[in-house]
């Protein structure tokens, strides 16, 4: 079975019989029924069980409406939040690295708590993370396009990012519904090596760059540091075609509706992965 270079679905692998860990199945254990002395109930003249009630189901099954639904509202808290967080930045430019590290921070441990304690489905850990990152995307994209920290291109590099974000999702959904790409187990292995390799060389940069001014040159905006960030976008672009892949397996296999909680989530840190290294690779291009 596939799995996906996103952690956020990571937990969600399917079950035997149907449904996804951390989900659940309405219809579970519903053929298992049995007594308090391990027999089945008797049965009346029909062949019905006697006594026995049919589990209800107490949630519909998810629908490609509700990921969209839900993913719109998660792209519209944290849209909210970094535009407050820009303007906040803007009035006080002492605020920038403050909400940086703070919506970083908690955002990411929201996500590990998402990840790890199975609470993909929890709309108040999801609109939260939003909220976060909103607040640090905001500020963020203030740091990279105002003068007074060494930017450049203001409200227009960042309107050009955002379009860039989309684009590259929309193209990646059409490749996705096309097949142009399949998702293989072959394409999910070697997805998840570049982007080991790539955090590798992350961590690398920075350790050096304790000791040489730039580190090995992947984030100063030289040569390097372009064909790094083109390399990085494209792992980022590629990971939706495995998101789409497990948002399209919870759809086929009827997990709750609440599970497009966390199809958003997912979708969302993706998304403002891609859009803050686009918005980084701009910023080269726009620096004198």
């Amino acid at each position: 079975m596939r799995t996906t270079s996103n952690p956020v679905f990571k937990n969600l692998t399917p079950q035997q019989g149907g449904g996804y860990a951390g989900f659940g199945s309405a219809a579970a254990g519903a053929g298992q029924f049995t007594n308090q002395y391990g027999q089945q109930p008797p049965q009346g003249p029909h062949g019905y069980q006697q006594g026995y009630q049919p589990a209800v189901p107490t949630t519909r099954p998810i629908t490609i409406d509700d990921v969209v639904t839900k993913t719109g509202i998660t792209l519209g808290v944290v849209t909210l939040t970094a535009i407050i967080s820009y303007a906040l930045t803007a009035a006080n430019n002492s605020l920038a690295p403050l909400f940086v590290i703070v919506g970083g921070l908690v955002g990411f441990v929201l996500v590990m708590i998402a990840t790890f304690g199975r609470k993909q489905d929890n709309p108040a850990i999801v609109l939260s993370y939003a909220a976060f990152e909103g607040l640090f995307l905001g500020a963020l994209s203030f740091m990279f396009t105002n003068i007074s920290f060494g930017g450049a291109g203001g409200s227009g590099l960042i309107a050009q990012a955002v379009l860039g974000t989309f684009g590259v999702f929309f193209g990646m959904l059409v490749v996705y519904k096309t097949g142009a790409i399949r998702v293989t187990p072959r394409f999910t292995r070697m997805l998840v090596g570049a982007m080991i390799g790539i955090l590798v060389l992350m961590l690398g940069n920075l350790i050096a760059s304790f000791f040489m001014d730039g580190g090995f040159g992947l984030r100063d905006g030289g040569p390097i540091a372009i064909v790094f960030s083109l390399v990085w976008i494209a792992i980022a672009a590629f990971s939706f075609l495995m998101d789409f892949d497990a948002a399209d397996q919870l759809i086929r296999a009827q997990a709750p509706e609440k599970a497009a909680w966390g199809v958003a989530l997912g979708l969302t840190v993706t998304l403002v992965w891609l859009y803050v290294e686009i918005l980084r690779l701009l910023s080269y291009f726009n620096n004198d």
